[in-house]
């Protein structure tokens, strides 16, 4: 019998959701993404300046549970 490797898992399960969030970028269902209030956004003739700072937290946020999900639950 095989013995299956939790890393092969684990990458198989990224690829899902790597794939999940393409097709949603894809679709334009996070067009709003970046554009929230409190990200910087200036725009003058010859200098543009982004600075995403809402759309980021919500993204450490976002990854901060999974990271503790997958932490208590993987064997």
């Amino acid at each position: 019998m095989v013995q299956r490797s939790p890393v092969g898992l684990l990458l198989i399960g990224v690829g899902i959701v790597l794939v999940f969030l393409g097709i949603l970028i894809w679709l334009g269902a996070l067009s709003w993404f970046g554009r929230l209030p409190g990200d910087i956004r200036v725009e003058r003739p010859g200098f543009r300046f982004y600075a995403p700072l809402v759309s980021m937290l919500i993204v450490s946020i976002v990854l901060t549970v999974l990271i503790a999900l997958i932490r208590r639950f993987w064997p």
